[in-house]
């Protein structure tokens, strides 16, 4: 007798986390439902369907967790640091109608099991003042997100607990610190550090000067996306109710991480500070200690074969862009 397919819904699928997450999953056999406002930007969908729905009306969360075992809630209003200490309020209004929704919905729809990706953002930031803390999931109280994205990453992380507890469904929460790798934005105003600088160097010429966040001492750690799917499937489907880290644990200095790139492109790269610009906390980097005792996951793929995947597939769009314009 045939086995029956485990049936998921990946919202956020039309983004950057999302979209890889559906390939992932059809990889293990699955049936995947995308759900979205908008499709993916690079490349066609690997999902059996794709809803088009707005998740903060509860009406499309109903529709976008039917006939299904689990979701994986990676819906959200978010982008790097400029965007996010632009917009606080529609984000943090819109991100809350999305959890709350999803969850409720969830619940009535009798889901099996809800995967809820919180941030690093949580953190409090007095406990990053030093180069090389390592952040526990412990310090996350008492409480002091350092943005509006943290404070509601929390509530929602106490709202997945909550439900558990409540009426018995089972959440799982990671926190994610600096995902990054292809297919996600890199332009716009909603990219991260890593494709912004990769970005930035791929449209430099030789000895170019570029526009640098700060003073660029800020240390930040990065984990490519293909560990950050494994991470989230062990963790879905682990015993494991309480957030656990989902990061690298090595540490980088945004001046470091330019000058990676840089040799990575065989371009010799200027900087320019800017510490009129948002350049978030000093420090932040993943303790992994809990997530490899728990789950025996810790990130796999070196920081440079990442960043040169990240740079080359950025540096190809931009290079196909300018061919499309010039003809």
């Amino acid at each position: 007798m045939k086995k029956r397919k485990i049936r998921a819904v990946v919202t956020g699928a039309g983004g950057f986390i999302g979209h890889h997450l559906v390939k992932f999953l059809k990889k293990k056999d699955y049936w995947v439902r995308g759900v979205d406002i908008k499709y993916p930007e690079f490349e066609k969908t690997a999902a059996d369907e794709f809803l088009l729905l707005d998740l903060r009306f509860k009406r499309n969360a109903l529709k976008a967790t039917k006939n299904v075992d689990q979701v994986y809630n990676l819906a959200s209003n978010m982008g790097g640091i400029g965007f996010i200490d632009s917009v606080k309020a529609r984000l943090m209004n819109d991100n809350i109608l999305i959890d709350t929704s999803m969850l409720e919905a969830s619940r009535q729809n009798k889901v099996n099991r809800f995967f809820y990706p919180s941030s690093a953002l949580v953190y409090p930031d007095f406990k990053e003042p030093e180069k090389n803390l390592r952040l526990k999931e412990s310090y996350a109280y008492p409480a002091l997100p350092d943005s509006e994205y943290g404070w509601e990453k929390l509530f929602a992380e106490r709202l997945c607990a909550d439900y558990y507890e409540d009426y018995g469904l089972e959440t799982r929460v990671a926190r994610f610190h600096n995902i990054y790798g292809p297919l996600g934005a890199y332009e716009g105003g909603r990219e991260k550090s890593p494709a912004a600088i990769c970005r930035k160097i791929a449209l430099a010429r030789d000895g170019d000067e570029i526009e640098v966040w700060g003073d660029g001492k800020q240390m930040r750690s990065y984990c490519y996306i293909d560990d950050c799917l494994q991470g989230i499937y062990r963790l879905t489907h682990s015993e494991i109710h309480q957030p656990v880290n989902i990061g690298s644990d090595h540490p980088v200095s945004i001046n470091e991480f330019i000058d990676i790139v840089s040799e990575i492109a065989g371009k010799s790269i200027k900087k320019r500070y800017d510490l009129s610009k948002p350049q978030g906390v000093r420090s932040r980097n993943s303790d992994n200690t809990l997530v490899r005792k728990l789950l025996k996951w810790e990130p796999k793929i070196p920081l440079k074969i990442g960043i040169k995947k990240n740079y080359d597939w950025i540096k190809n769009e931009i290079d196909k862009k300018k061919k499309k314009k010039n003809l």
